[in-house]
C-alpha cells in the first residue's frame, strides 16, 4: 500500500512533525520540531512529494511539539511550538512566502509536551491548548485577535499529561479537550462550557503509559471516538463514543513495541478511517485498516527510521492518496512513505 520510505535530514532529535502548505503553492510542506537543536525545520515541497532541505528557525529549549494554523487572520499559516525545556509556547508568524518571523513566547506550565490550536470560545480566533507534563495541567491561551495570546488558564488533569487533542465530542458545537495522562494511565475529557471555559476532566482507563490520542468517528455513527497509543502496553485503544460525550471501555489492538503517536485517516479510499501508528520500539509504522464498524484488522508494518516518534498522514504529491510522514528522533530524519 505504501512505498519504501524516502528520508530527509533534519535537526537533532525531531520529536514532532506537521504537514501543511506554508507558502501558498497548494503543496503541503513539512514542519518539524527538532528537540535537540532547539529549532523548527521547514522543508518545502517541490511539487511531486519530494522536499527541499530544511530552513531552520530558532525557538526555545527542547521544542517537543509543533502545530500550524493562521493565528492572526492574514490567511498565512503560522507556527506554534511547545518549548519543553523553556516552559513556553512560541508563536512564529508567517511573512507570506513560507518564511517566519522570530518567535514570540508565552509562559505556560512546566515541560509543555503537546500543543494544539483551535478556536475554543467561538470568536473565530484560534486559541492555544497545551499539555503541561510536569505541572499536571492543560493550559488554554485565548487569542486576543491579532495573533497575540492572553495568559494561560489552567485545568488540573492527571499526572504527566503527554498529548492533547481538541474536538467537539458531545455534539454541542463547542470543542472539548481530550488529554492522555501517562502516569495514571487514563484519557481525560474536559467538556467546553461554551465560552472557552472547561469542566473538570472525566477520565477513562486506557493502557499503560499512553502517549498520543486522536479523536475521530471510526464507526460511522457521527460521534467522534477516541484512539489512544498505549506505549507501555504495545497496543492501540479504541474508546467508542456513547453519544453524549462519554465513552465505552477501550477495545485494544496489538501493534509494535512502544507506540508513541497515532493518526486516524482513511488510507484505502473506502470511506472508513484507518489507524496509522508510529511504533517507536519496533522502528516501524503500522497501518490498521477499518473493517467498517469501527473494528480494525491486524496492522501492516512499514520500516522507517530509528525512533519514530510522531506521525502525520497527508497527500503530499497531489495524487489524491494519503501519504505517511514520520519524525524519527534517533535518526535525525523525517521519513515520507508515498501511497502506491
Amino acid at each position: 500500500m505504501f512505498l519504501n520510505q524516502t528520508t530527509y535530514s533534519v535537526g537533532n532529535t525531531p520529536f514532532s512533525v506537521a504537514v501543511v502548505d506554508v507558502n501558498s503553492d497548494s503543496k503541503p510542506d513539512l514542519v518539524v520540531a527538532n528537540g535537540g537543536s532547539s529549532n523548527i525545520g521547514v522543508l518545502l515541497n517541490t511539487g511531486n512529494g519530494t522536499f527541499k532541505a530544511q530552513t531552520t528557525y530558532a525557538v526555545g529549549t527542547n521544542p517537543w511539539s509543533v502545530a500550524v494554523a493562521d493565528v492572526n487572520s492574514d490567511n498565512k499559516p503560522d507556527l506554534v511550538v511547545a518549548n519543553k525545556g523553556s516552559a513556553t509556547v512560541g508563536v512564529l508568524l508567517n511573512t507570506g512566502n513560507g518564511t517566519f518571523k522570530a518567535q514570540t513566547t508565552y509562559a505556560v506550565g512546566s515541560s509543555p509536551y503537546s500543543v494544539a490550536i483551535v478556536d475554543v470560545n467561538s470568536d473565530n480566533k484560534p486559541d492555544i491548548v497545551v499539555a503541561n507534563y510536569d505541572s499536571a495541567t492543560v493550559g488554554v491561551l485565548l487569542n486576543t485577535g491579532n495573533g497575540t495570546f492572553k495568559v494561560q488558564t489552567t485545568y488540573a488533569v492527571g499526572n504527566t499529561p503527554f498529548s492533547v487533542a481538541i474536538v467537539d465530542v458531545n455534539s454541542d458545537n463547542k470543542p472539548d479537550i481530550t488529554v492522555v495522562n501517562s502516569d495514571p494511565n487514563t484519557v481525560g475529557v474536559l467538556l467546553n462550557t461554551g465560552n472557552g471555559i472547561f469542566n473538570a476532566q472525566t477520565t477513562y482507563a486506557v493502557g499503560t503509559n499512553p502517549r498520543s490520542v486522536a479523536v475521530v468517528d471510526v464507526n460511522s455513527d457521527n460521534k467522534p471516538d477516541l484512539v489512544v497509543a498505549n506505549a507501555g502496553s504495545s497496543n492501540i485503544g479504541v474508546l467508542l463514543n456513547t453519544g453524549n460525550g462519554t465513552f465505552n471501555a477501550q477495545i485494544t489492538y496489538a501493534v509494535g513495541s512502544s507506540p508513541y503517536s497515532v493518526a486516524v485517516v482513511d488510507v484505502n479510499s473506502d470511506n472508513k478511517p484507518d489507524i496509522v501508528v508510529a511504533n517507536e520500539g519496533s522502528v516501524t509504522v503500522g497501518v490498521l485498516l477499518n473493517t467498517g464498524n469501527g473494528t480494525f484488522n491486524a496492522q501492516i508494518t512499514y520500516a522507517v527510521g530509528n525512533g519514530p516518534y510522531s506521525v502525520a498522514v497527508v497527500d503530499v504529491n497531489s495524487d489524491n492518496k494519503p501519504d505517511i510522514v514520520v519524525a524519527n528522533y534517533s535518526s535525525n530524519t523525517t521519513s515520507v512513505l508515498l501511497h502506491c
